[in-house]
């Protein structure tokens, strides 16, 4: 069975694009357009891993991730891990998004190998 993402992207061309780069490497993708449906989703579907874009509409990325982070586990899962996806691309900005409570960063725009090496240190395509 693959890795299943919950892709959370509010640029419907970014979130095509990554979903088809993630389904050819291996993943299964649940796809968001906010923080809102995020959670949404979050409350019917288990993933391995979460890419948050932080610039969304109606609940923005942190908002989601500190509401993921805060719950005790009967709706989210806490410890999911969460990578932010994001154009802040400034320094000091990948250590304000672990503060957030992310485990990880990436740049946009990101390569494909980019986000394999950092899907791989959390979820396996395979998984």
């Amino acid at each position: 069975m693959s890795a299943r993402i919950l892709l959370v992207e509010d640029d419907q061309l970014n979130r095509f694009a990554l979903q088809k780069l993630l389904e050819k490497s291996g993943y299964a993708v649940i796809e968001a357009e906010d923080g809102q449906r995020a959670l949404e989703l979050l409350e019917q579907e288990t993933v391995d891993c979460i890419l948050m874009d932080v610039q969304l509409p109606v609940l923005n990325g942190v908002e989601a991730t500190q509401t993921i982070r805060a719950h005790d586990g009967s709706r989210y899962n806490p410890e999911v891990p969460i990578i932010a996806l994001t154009a802040y691309a400034m320094p000091g900005d990948r250590e304000k998004f672990l503060d957030f409570g992310m485990n990880d960063y990436l740049a946009k725009p990101t390569t494909i190998e980019q986000l394999e090496v950092v899907l791989r240190k959390y979820v396996a395509a395979g998984a």
